[in-house]
This record gives structure tokens, C-alpha cells and sequence, in this order.
């Protein structure tokens, strides 16, 4: 199968709420709608999985029917720089969600790595990246096929800096490089304003992890309203006074010939994620007035 660019939703889209949808009818109604990609929220999750392997084979199954590539997001209750105890059940929590995803056959789980809190950054860091590594070799000695996904952060209390998140995928293996842009966007304080500021980023991950890593990065999008510590709120693609806007990733992702899965997380899932993806087609066609 080509590679290509895949768009999808963080969850299941509210239209399909109404309709009552079961979560494995979930991969068919997207593809009916003009979407190949599925981010199932496991954000509330413990210790132990929140879905019975029945069911999450039953959801894989419909995904790979219908050629939906699926990821999940881990919980959010996840603290990998904190005391001893929080550590402990954070990698229990992370450990949970694997088991579940590699049921349902998904390709990354995406998480939060942790907080900086009284720590200096660098040992917060350093505390995140040794429990990571042992979250890693637990999920080898398992014989789990996911790849961790530790995402970039829109908080400037948060672990997650595009500088932290290369350096894990650097020093662990099996991890899938995960670029939040919105959250890049607000804990820089609205940096992307032109193609160029979303273009640095994007030579930045080519030059540290290769051009494989940065054509196959999972992304999140969405506008970002954010305060002076970061991301505030999510906000819908046509509301102007929010960024970044779309149109710029587009192209870079044109320029550098990427082909990411791209995870709508605005309010409405699945019509921004079609707008996401009709603005890439125009791109790619040349039909469209973004400033270089």
C-alpha cells in the first residue's frame, strides 16, 4: 500500500453520537465520510484496560476492514517526573493502554509524558525519560506491537518541548514521534504566524531524527486559544482570531513530501477534519494563496 496522508478524529465525532453509534461502527461511518484515520480516547482510564479485548479486537477488525489506521490516547492521569507512588501507577496507566491498543491492533499510543513541578527541568526530564525506558522494555518483554507516543505539550509546566519529545525518541526505541502543533503554537506563545516558523520545526526533526521520522509523524491539529502559561482551550478552524492555521502545515507537509496521520481535535471532529484534509488536496494542487 502507498504511503500516504491520513486524517482522522480524536475520538468519536458528536454526529455519531446522535446516531448512537457502537464504537466499532465507529471505523465504517469515516470512511463514509472521507476519513481514514481513529484516535480512541482511553484519557480516563487506571490501571487495568477499560475495554474487554473482545470488544477491542472487534473495533481493530472493523479498522482494518475498512482500511482505518487507529491510535489510541492514553490517560491523562499519566506523571512520569513525580513522587515514587505517582510514577509507579503512571506506568501502570501507560502499561494498561498498551495492552489494550495492541488488542485492537493500534499503531501508537499517544500520552502525556509529565509535570516539571518543584523539579528543575532537566531532572524532571531525566525522571520521565529512566521510566520511560522502563515502560519500554515492559512492553517488549510482552511482546506488545504498539509504539510509544509521548506528545508535545502546549503548557509550559508540562514535559514536552519538540527538544524533549526528539530526545525520547532518540534514547528509546519504538516510539513514534507525536507533534502536537496547536500545543507547539501556545506554549510558544502563538509562534506559528507564516510557513517559515512551522518550516523550522520541521528541518529541526529532519536534521535531529531523519526524514523517515519527520514523513511519518503523528499529529494532532487544532486552533489554540492560550494564556501567558500555554494552552487554554481548543477551538474550531474557521474562528480567525485563533491559530495556527492549517494552511500553513499544509504545506510544509507538501514542501518536505510528508505523509503523517493527522488527528483532528477541535470541537467538531469530523468536519474540521475534512476541511483539514479538501485544504491539503489544495495544496498539493497548487490551488490555494498561502504566502511562502
Amino acid at each position: 500500500m502507498a504511503e500516504q496522508t491520513r486524517f482522522g478524529t480524536a475520538g468519536v465525532p458528536p454526529t455519531f453520537r446522535m446516531l448512537k453509534a457502537k464504537m466499532y461502527d465507529v471505523p465504517s461511518l469515516l470512511r463514509e465520510e472521507g476519513l481514514d484515520a481513529f484516535e480512541y480516547q482511553a484519557v480516563r482510564w487506571g490501571s487495568q484496560p477499560q475495554i474487554t479485548q473482545q470488544d477491542a479486537g472487534k473495533l481493530g477488525a472493523e479498522a482494518k476492514k475498512h482500511d482505518v489506521r487507529l491510535s489510541m490516547h492514553g490517560s491523562y492521569f499519566i506523571n512520569l517526573a513525580g513522587k515514587d507512588d505517582v510514577i509507579s501507577a503512571s506506568k501502570e496507566r501507560l502499561i494498561a493502554g498498551a495492552i489494550a491498543a495492541d488488542w485492537m491492533g493500534a499503531y501508537v499510543i499517544v500520552f502525556h509524558t509529565g509535570f516539571y513541578g518543584k523539579l528543575e527541568k532537566s531532572n524532571a526530564f531525566k525522571s520521565c525519560l529512566k521510566a520511560l525506558k522502563e515502560v519500554n522494555q515492559t512492553i517488549k518483554d510482552m511482546n506488545l506491537k504498539v509504539k510509544l507516543g509521548p506528545e508535545t505539550m502546549g503548557r509550559k509546566f508540562q514535559v514536552g518541548s519538540i527538544d524533549e519529545i526528539m530526545i525520547i525518541c532518540q534514547e528509546i526505541e519504538n516510539t513514534q514521534l507525536v507533534v502536537d502543533w496547536g500545543h507547539l503554537h501556545a506554549r510558544d506563545l502563538g509562534t506559528f504566524k507564516k510557513v517559515d516558523d512551522i518550516r523550522v520545526v520541521a528541518e529541526k526533526i529532519e536534521s535531529t531524527l531523519g526524514s523517515k521520522m519527520l514523513q511519518n509523524m503523528h499529529c494532532h491539529f487544532s486552533k489554540i486559544e492560550f494564556s501567558s502559561q500555554g494552552e487554554r482551550k481548543h477551538h474550531l478552524l474557521d474562528e480567525p482570531r485563533y491559530g495556527p492555521e492549517f494552511e500553513l502545515l499544509a504545506k510544509v507537509i507538501a514542501d518536505f513530501q510528508m505523509h503523517p496521520t493527522i488527528i483532528c481535535e477541535t470541537p467538531i471532529l469530523d468536519i474540521d477534519a475534512l476541511k483539514m484534509k479538501k485544504m491539503l488536496q489544495q495544496v498539493l494542487e497548487g490551488k490555494t494563496g498561502v504566502d511562502p
